[in-house]
């Protein structure tokens, strides 16, 4: 059995992150992309077909190399998104993140976007051979948009990489220079971005409303945060004096700074599975999170939710994990080792191969 894969956001984060793992882990012998992104990944991936086109629109089909990968002769072609090359007639698999543009048309940043996305859905669930879904929510969400068979869908859940680990704090305390942390401060951890669904204005209000938020320090992570402005909603909030901002970090220093921080928090309004979780539970941090969407599934019993509406909730349930770190390691650990990469592989070969035998 011959597999593709379309790797062209293998440098993004997110989807990104899964196409890495998978290629390490599944076994594909074609990967569409990006020639130099993708040199890392030769010893994993035996031929390369030269794709750089951006994702979403008409020039990614138009572009799309169907004569090429035809003469590659793929059995199986994995596309790790939505936006699926509508010409394509081989057998295609095709893993669905999340329903995100459906469940919050208002989010997007053209009206028409609505309606790709819809006819995308709508066409994958025709199309697709087998839809993977990362969490049983996101095939319910499918399921409630879409006419199609629930058992042409299956739930894989993701896995979260072994550098994810706890550390020692003698190899982590350059952090607190590094980034001008306080080391007489409880640290509160947001990683992401500033998409309206990830919600962190509400956070914002929450860690306004703690009583202890002077003996805090919030930590955002990400692109959006790199340090050369200050949202002024932390300044109407009081708390500009509170909230740290790094920008986009390395990927040792995010693992340390997980091992840092007292208290993980993700106040999604919705995610597909929500990656970052697993990843601070691997780091031995406690974490707060949303009771919306899949949370519940990636957090199970050992993560603290709240209301992520509510921003009194958020800040009541921020205040009780404060302390928390160092208790229930055992419970957490036997948690995430239900989630790994190699299990997750497993299955997409195991889904590629049904698919490849079907008449």
């Amino acid at each position: 059995m011959k597999i593709a894969i379309d790797a062209r956001m293998i440098n993004k984060s997110g989807i990104g992150t899964c196409i890495r793992q998978w290629i390490h882990h599944v076994g594909y012998q074609i990967a569409l992309g990006n020639e130099n992104e993708l040199n890392d990944f030769r010893q994993q991936v035996g031929e390369v077909i030269p794709f750089n086109c951006g994702i979403y629109g008409y020039k990614e089909q138009v572009l799309f190399p169907y004569r090429k990968l035809r003469l590659s002769k793929p059995d199986v072609l994995h596309i790790p998104h939505c936006n699926i090359p509508l010409l394509y007639r081989g057998k295609l698999i095709v893993t669905v993140h999340d329903l995100t543009h459906l469940i919050y048309p208002e989010f997007l940043p053209v009206k028409l976007a609505k309606y790709y996305f819809k006819f995308m859905f709508w066409f994958i669930c025709k199309r697709a051979n087998r839809i993977i879904t990362d969490s049983t929510n996101t095939k319910k969400d499918l399921l409630h948009f879409f006419k199609v068979d629930p058992k042409k869908i299956s739930v894989v859940p993701l896995g979260v990489d072994k550098e994810f680990s706890q550390k020692p704090i003698e190899t982590i305390e350059y952090l607190y220079e590094k980034f001008s942390i306080p080391r007489d401060k409880k640290l509160l951890l947001y990683v992401g971005n500033l998409l309206p669904h990830k919600n962190l204005s509400r956070l914002l209000e929450a860690f306004a409303l703690m009583p202890e938020r002077e003996n805090c320090r919030l930590l955002l992570i990400g692109k959006a945060f790199d340090g050369r402005s200050i949202p002024s909603s932390e300044k109407d909030l009081g708390i500009q004096e509170l909230t740290i901002h790094t920008g986009i970090v390395s990927q040792e220093d995010l693992v340390n700074l997980y091992n840092l921080a007292d208290l993980f928090i993700l106040p999604s309004l919705y995610e597909g599975f929500g990656l970052p979780v697993l990843e601070a539970l691997a780091c031995g941090t406690p974490v707060a999170c949303s009771n919306t969407s899949s949370l519940p599934e990636v957090g199970g019993n050992v993560v603290d939710y709240f209301d992520p509406t509510n921003p009194s909730d958020i800040a009541k349930v921020l205040s009780a994990n404060l302390n928390k770190k160092g208790t229930a390691n055992e419970t957490i650990d036997n948690w995430v080792q239900n989630f790994t990469w190699n299990k997750t592989s497993r299955e997409i070969r195991k889904i590629a191969q049904e698919v490849f035998e079907e008449i």
